[in-house]
C-alpha cells in the first residue's frame, strides 16, 4: 500500500485597521524557530479535534495570538507549497480582518514575543516577514481596495457607534481621493445599511452630528455602482 505524506495545514489572518489616518496591518514578531526574531502574520495549526471547521479555526487563531475579536472577518486565499516553510510542504488557508483599533487589548500568545501595528506602504510593510506573508499581505490589501468602491466593507474599521463624516474618511483614507459630502451621504442612504443611534449625537463645533451603527443582521452590502 503506497504512503502519502500529509503536509503541514495552517492558519493566517491578515488584521487591517485604520490608525493616525493610515492602513495598518497586525504582526507579532516570532519567538521560535523558523525565522526566529521576525516579523510575521498572526498564525497556527488547524487543530482537528478542537475546530469545527475553517472559520472556527480562524476565530480561535486570531483570539490566541491577539487577544482580538472581530466583528468581521472572510477567508481570502489557500497558499500552499515546499518552498514557503524549511519544515516541509505547507499550505496555509488565509483570512483578513477588519476591526477598529479604538481600545483594543492586544497580547503575545504562543512563540509570539511582541505584537504591534505596523503601516502598510503600497501593499507591503518596511520590514522583511516570515515565510510567504509578504505575499499573503498583499492579496488582503487588494481585496480590501478593490471593494471599497462597491461595498460597505469600511464601516468595520470604524467603532460600533460613528458619525458619516467619520465613515467618509475610512473611504477616503483607503481609496487616497477626497468624495463629494451629498454624493457620498446620498450613496450610504441608498444603500440602506446603517441606522441612526436613537438620541445619541457627538458634540461638534456648529450643531451635534448623528451617531449610527451598522444594522443588526447586515453583512456586507454590494452597491448598485461604484462610489
Amino acid at each position: 500500500m503506497a504512503e502519502f505524506l500529509s503536509p503541514l495545514v495552517t492558519i493566517d489572518v491578515v488584521i487591517l485597521t485604520l490608525r493616525e489616518g493610515h492602513l495598518q496591518v497586525l504582526l507579532m514578531r516570532r519567538g521560535a524557530e523558523p525565522f526566529a526574531g521576525s516579523w510575521a502574520l498572526p498564525g497556527g495549526y488547524i487543530h482537528p479535534e478542537e475546530d469545527a471547521d475553517l472559520d472556527a479555526a480562524a476565530r480561535r487563531v486570531l483570539h490566541a495570538k491577539t487577544g482580538v475579536r472581530t466583528p468581521f472577518m472572510e477567508q481570502l486565499q489557500a497558499f500552499g507549497d515546499g518552498q514557503r516553510d524549511p519544515r516541509g510542504w505547507t499550505a496555509t488557508f488565509a483570512y483578513f480582518a477588519l476591526v477598529a483599533s479604538d481600545a483594543m487589548v492586544l497580547k503575545e500568545g504562543a512563540n509570539a514575543e511582541e505584537v504591534a501595528w505596523w503601516q502598510i506602504k503600497g501593499k507591503q510593510v518596511e520590514t522583511p516577514l516570515a515565510f510567504d506573508h509578504a505575499r499573503i499581505v498583499a492579496a488582503a490589501v487588494s481585496r480590501l481596495r478593490s471593494k471599497v468602491e462597491y461595498t460597505s466593507l469600511p464601516a468595520h474599521l470604524l467603532p460600533p457607534k460613528f458619525t458619516l463624516p467619520d465613515l467618509q474618511k475610512v473611504y477616503e483614507q483607503i481609496l487616497g481621493r477626497q468624495m463629494d459630502k451629498s454624493a457620498f451621504r446620498k450613496r450610504m442612504a441608498e444603500a440602506a445599511f446603517l441606522e441612526p443611534v436613537t438620541g445619541e449625537k457627538r458634540p461638534a463645533s456648529n450643531r451635534p452630528a448623528q451617531l449610527y451603527r451598522i444594522k443588526r443582521g447586515r453583512g456586507t452590502i454590494f452597491f448598485d455602482r461604484t462610489i
